[in-house]
């Protein structure tokens, strides 16, 4: 049930993410989620998308070096402490978090975090098995 994210290496440079952004607008690409972190030289651009297919095709057509990863959606409840409760459950099931980020779409009372975990079946299960809802690639198309 895992999601697909998309890295982008990119230059650290000012507008670099620009022309990356448009192209997948001008494929009707629609961007459901993001994080960029940097180091002197290049950025790190993760993407959850809407067509995750057609965004790989279009951004390795135009060239950019890319990475597709396997990552657990989860839906969250939007209030303080829930964040920690996913979070605990990975801790007590011995499960690594490498990095995590949100999706810039939520309800009215649930936020939706990517999560990067070693193991993504067993932190669905232990997920899952604590009463947290996965995101699915046809969650993603809804938002």
């Amino acid at each position: 049930m895992a999601i697909k994210q998309i890295t982008v290496f990119v230059e650290n440079k000012q507008g670099a993410v620009v022309p990356i952004t448009d192209t997948l607008a001008n494929h009707n690409v629609n961007i459901r989620a993001l994080s960029i972190a940097e180091t002197n030289d290049f950025g790190i651009l993760r993407l959850i998308v809407n067509d995750e297919a057609l965004a790989e095709k279009t951004l390795t057509d135009e060239g950019y070096l890319i990475k597709v990863t396997e990552v657990v959606g989860v839906k969250i409840g939007d209030a303080p402490g829930k964040l920690t409760a996913a979070l605990e459950v990975l801790s007590k099931s011995d499960i690594n978090l490498e990095y995590l980020y949100a999706f810039m779409a939520r309800t009215e009372k649930h936020a939706y975090v990517v999560l990067r975990v070693e193991d993504n079946a067993k932190a669905e299960a232990a997920l899952e098995a604590a009463g947290f809802h996965l995101i699915t690639d046809a969650d993603i198309c809804k938002l």
